[in-house]
């Protein structure tokens, strides 16, 4: 068998079992080797009640004591029982919604719970454990798993073991640093690598392995770069803009002043449109700096000069706020774009009818989701590409956007703030711009962190928020109970009935997350825009650039179970407007870095000082998972938190340039050069 073998000659994988695989994009070994675990399952080692960790999963040994209870609430069945460990201690047992396990649980059995324990007074509670046999722990216990990302037909295990009997091929690969450079840079051997990224021995060897991956993704984007004949030279325009008098119009038209962020970001770009040169910039700011009145004022450009212009979204509820948002501003002040809206789950007639209009050039600024860059979008005279929170997409998908036009100008916009060294990796040879002001009537974000005594305190706020006209975000981790083993953490269903027991039925309480079909997030978005919901309850849905300048409390509940950049995120959605706005951050963690990492955000509301603490404290201890290909632009690197390989390749590009010279590897193939 070989790197290039189809899926189908790994064992137990046959003609009808491979279409799942390759739905999942696993077609050859060396996919099905690069098909990275999604996150990493840790089976602690056992550990008796008394010492058992609060707010951290456990592995507690026990016999059951006595027939379990099935009860009924609220359209809830509970199954309680007792066990008693080697020391005599008791802990309860709680499942939820499985009312089967009752015949499983038999008086004076032994068995492995393994789950989340909460202390009430004397008493340890595990909710919703798994179970395992003592036998069957034993081959587990101390080790990590792999859970990997799937789909209909095949699951985690299935990959697991065809995994497994391909490891194998990888001691074929000659590895072109040597072990003093390994050691130098906390790095794997590249064959020891692929095996432990699948099946690691210990979270230090997952952290190795990681980061020499995360180095070969890297390598071989800077690589691409490098390579490309046209990096590093600036490719003339043929029909570059002419300056128009719309675009200052606008600015004059507008009821608030721009910043001198915005109007030296906004002459950088005109001046890049109309210079001769085709456009390659950046925009940088962070969350609430402005970016989308500097998108409008390019895209007006675009279209006052007779071209088309495309705004990429990562979210159908950001391609939505977009196109509402331009669209009433050429309403209100007389532009002359015409937007189309065109998203994977627009019904089909609206559907063929934005693509008729980009096709025939009646509509000159197109806003949506990944749906512009497939095959059936056919523009008029795309002359201008704009990606929004572009980090989210592939590299891939920009580029097929890029392909539907004719040497367009391209404007990518992230609200991800990293230094300015890193962006010029991870982007290519661009120029940039940073956003680094706020608008003068902002006033700072207020932050506080507190555990779930304060939650009294907090519905009394909330309350006291809404009865001044204001709205309120509500983020929890989970959209139900049904997702996980744990919990400790506080779903959308859960949390919005709690809401409506403590604040009443005159308070308009709305639930949006993930799992929603595309039109009804929308509503759902739409109606607490508009100011008919008090309180949205949420997942991380709405991280991403949506704007409510009405909302000014955000409460994020198990704040510990989110990263920093993303909280920042979370908590940039409040603060738009002229009131002063609040973060609630809840968190019952004991965990010491969990703590820290909060404490950080209540310190400060700057996003690239977040981003570098950020950094900071991360380390081989974090199992949080990794990163498939697809949305983002690399399988495992991230751009911030693995800041010091990506200079590291820049470091090292031209030594290893010379030293491998001839060889393929991985898909690097440095016979190019």
């Amino acid at each position: 068998m070989r790197f290039d073998s189809d899926i189908k000659e790994v064992k137990g994988i046959g003609e009808k079992t491979a279409e799942p695989f390759r739905r999942l994009g696993i077609n050859t070994v060396e996919d099905l080797i690069g098909y990275y675990p999604r996150i990493y399952e840790k089976f602690e080692i056992r550990t008796a009640v008394r010492d058992v960790i609060e707010g951290e999963r456990n592995a507690v040994e026990g016999r059951i004591v006595g027939s379990p209870k099935v009860m009924r609430f609220k359209n809830k069945t509970f199954v309680n029982t007792y066990i008693r460990d080697r020391n005599g201690d008791p802990m309860e047992i709680r499942f939820y919604n499985m009312p089967y396990i009752a015949k499983t649980l038999k008086n004076d059995s032994i068995y492995v719970f393994r789950g989340f324990v909460r202390r009430k007074g004397a008493a340890v509670v595990m909710n919703q454990p798994r179970m395992y046999k003592s036998a069957e722990y034993d081959l587990i216990e101390g080790t990590i798993g792999p859970i990997y990302s799937v789909t209909k037909d095949v699951t985690s295990a299935k990959i697991a073991k065809s995994v497994s009997q391909v490891l194998s091929l990888t001691d074929r690969i000659d590895d072109y640093l040597t072990d003093e450079e390994l050691d130098k840079y906390e790095f794997c051997s590249l064959p020891k690598a692929m095996k432990a990224i699948h099946i690691p021995k210990d979270e230090q060897e997952l952290y190795r392995a990681r980061r020499r991956l995360v180095f070969e993704e890297f390598l071989s984007f800077y690589h691409m770069i490098r390579s490309d004949e046209k990096t590093g030279v600036r490719r003339p325009d043929p029909e570059p803009f002419f300056e128009v008098s719309e675009c200052n119009r606008l600015k004059e038209s507008l009821p608030f002043k721009l910043t001198g962020a915005q109007e030296r970001t906004i002459g950088e770009i005109f001046n890049d449109m109309t210079g001769g040169f085709l456009m390659n910039r950046l925009v940088q700011g962070d969350v609430g700096s402005g970016k989308t009145i500097v998108a409008l004022e390019a895209l007006l450009m675009c279209a006052a000069n007779g071209c088309q212009g495309a705004l990429m979204a990562p979210t159908e509820v950001l391609a939505v706020q977009h196109f509402e948002t331009i669209k009433g501003m050429c309403d209100k002040y007389g532009l002359c774009i015409k937007p189309v809206l065109l998203t994977g789950k627009m019904p089909a007639k609206a559907k063929r009818e934005a693509l008729a209009a980009i096709k025939n050039g009646e509509a000159n600024v197109c806003i949506g989701t990944h749906a512009l860059f497939q095959e059936a979008v056919e523009f008029s005279k795309l002359k201008l590409v704009i990606t929004d929170e572009q980090h989210r997409f592939g590299v891939n998908q920009r580029e097929e956007l890029m392909k539907k036009g004719v040497d367009p100008h391209i404007l990518v916009m992230s609200a991800t703030p990293i230094p300015r060294t890193l962006a010029l990796i991870v982007y290519g040879n661009v120029d940039i711009s940073v956003i680094d002001e706020l608008p003068k009537n902002r006033l700072p974000i207020l932050n506080c962190v507190v555990d779930s005594s304060y939650k009294d305190k907090m519905y009394s706020f909330m309350t006291k928020q809404i009865a001044e006209g204001h709205q309120v975000y509500v983020i929890c981790p989970m959209i139900d109970e049904s997702e996980q083993d744990n919990f400790n953490l506080i779903n959308v269903g859960d949390a919005a009935e709690e809401i409506k027991e403590r604040l009443g039925d005159s308070v308009r309480v709305g639930i949006l997350h993930g799992k929603m079909k595309g039109d009804e997030k929308t509503r759902i978005m739409g109606q607490f825009k508009d100011g008919n919901l008090d309180i949205l309850v949420s997942t991380t849905v709405i991280e991403v650039g949506v704007d409510v300048p009405n909302a000014t409390v955000m409460v994020i509940l198990n704040a510990e179970r989110f990263g920093l950049s993303q909280l920042h995120q979370l908590r940039g959605r409040v603060g738009r407007g002229d009131a002063q706005s609040y973060c609630i951050l809840m968190s019952d963690a004991k965990n010491e870095a969990a703590i820290k990492r909060l404490k950080v955000l209540n310190e400060t509301n700057d996003g690239f000082e977040i981003a570098r603490k950020d950094m900071q404290q991360r380390g081989p201890g974090d199992l949080s998972g990794v990163r498939q290909s697809g949305e983002l632009s690399f399988g495992l690197g991230d751009v911030a938190e693995d800041s010091d390989i990506c200079l590291l390749v820049t470091d090292l590009y031209e030594i290893l340039r010379k030293r491998i010279g001839h060889m393929k590897v991985g898909k690097i193939d440095f016979r190019t050069i």
